[in-house]
């Protein structure tokens, strides 16, 4: 059935993302193979890892393979998470003169206890004059080369401490190009319905750039309602995409005003998993891709009557090799016709946890106007948090 288009086109400072679709960064995921391979579905914007600004400054080996990307990129999207403005700032001019990014996002919203103890993701919004020195000095360093930035944020702490709005109209005044708004707090963690209300609230308080929603879009159709529920000019998907990437394909469709293109049925799901694989094993070397995939196996197998012994030892996998025997045993069994479960693009895949009591540094809440980072040792674990 095709649904009717719901918005133009994304604009992003001088970018153009068409359909206004952005793939959420996510760790362990979002690498160059996983953007490349979401890519060749449907157009959009695709964000890589977070990465943390102080590993880039300092030129961790892994940190700099995180932000390398596929030949032919393009546009180039790199998110980073930092605590310090000279140090965002000096990470923001580094990867717009010589990584050679088109986009920088900024994460205010990870949940993880080892960011927010530090004051990072998802606290860092309740320091607000912290938070606009360092938007601040994202924007000016990225200004000279035209490159735009973005926030990347949630509703608040918890649902006492919400600070959305506030984080909001800080980056429209501090010149960011667009704003997104993960419709739960960090307490939620990933556990209950987003308040896709609190993205109406964002877009009628921000109205000179770009609103987008992040949050239970696991369908195309729900693009389109989250758009047309809240008004937000594009979509940020995350969860819904895990073992899925051709629900770019169908969001792509959906806002064409085509009809939106089937779950594809196992023998199509083995396909695509097994170039995920090929991806890996080219960006990352053969012996870490058949590690990488391991996770991504369930989320492509979900709801298919794989049988717990097979899903263990899919689970388990040393080499690609052996990954492709399993599979293709599977498929022999099964039949490639098997179609996909009912439901597929609703079951729930990745993060579950939540709600958890969020760690903040010690008397984060009392300095909510002082522009004082922490010390550079509070955050020294700088290297153990890229990807988030």
């Amino acid at each position: 059935m095709a649904l009717t288009r719901a918005a133009a086109a994304l604009r992003i400072g001088p970018l153009t993302v068409d359909p206004p679709v952005v793939l959420a960064p996510m760790a362990g995921v979002t690498n160059a193979a996983f953007r490349a391979l979401c890519r060749s579905f449907g157009a959009g914007l695709y964000v890589s890892e977070m990465i943390t600004a102080r590993a880039l400054v300092e030129r961790n080996g892994r940190t700099m393979q995180m932000v390398s990307a596929e030949a032919g990129e393009s546009p180039r999207s790199v998110q980073i998470y930092g605590v310090d403005p000279a140090v965002v700032g000096e990470a923001v001019r580094r990867l717009v003169g010589e990584v050679g990014v088109h986009h920088v996002d900024l994460n205010l919203g990870c949940p993880a206890a080892k960011v927010t103890r530090k004051g990072g993701g998802a606290a860092l919004p309740v320091r607000r004059a912290l938070l606009r020195s360092i938007v601040r000095a994202a924007v000016l360093a990225a200004e000279p080369a035209g490159v735009p930035v973005s926030l990347k944020f949630r509703i608040g702490v918890d649902a006492r401490l919400r600070t959305f709005l506030d984080t909001g109209r800080i980056a429209e005044d501090e010149g960011a190009a667009a704003v997104a708004l993960h419709a739960r707090t960090a307490e939620q963690l990933y556990s209950g319905g987003a308040d896709w209300g609190a993205i109406a609230e964002l877009k009628a308080a921000v109205t000179t750039i770009p609103v987008l929603g992040n949050g239970d879009v696991f369908e195309a159709g729900d693009a389109l309602r989250m758009m047309a529920r809240t008004g937000c000019d594009g979509v940020v998907v995350g969860r819904g995409c895990l073992g899925r990437p051709w629900l770019f394909g169908q969001l792509a469709d959906a806002f064409a005003g085509r009809p939106v293109r089937p779950e594809p049925p196992l023998g199509e799901v083995v396909a695509v998993l097994q170039r995920h694989a090929v991806l890996l094993g080219e960006h990352l070397g053969t012996e870490r891709a058949a590690r990488e995939i391991r996770k991504h196996t369930g989320w492509y197998l979900k709801g298919f009557p794989v049988g717990g012994d097979r899903r263990a030892r899919l689970a388990q996998v040393a080499t690609l090799a052996e990954l492709d025997e399993l599979l293709h045993a599977l498929v022999d069994e099964l039949g490639a016709d098997l179609p996909s479960p009912p439901g597929a693009g609703r079951l729930v895949r990745g993060h579950t946890a939540g709600p958890r009591p969020v760690a903040l540094p010690a008397g984060w809440l009392a300095r909510a106007d002082d522009p004082t980072p922490l010390p550079p040792e509070a955050h020294s674990e700088v290297h153990a948090i890229s990807g988030g």
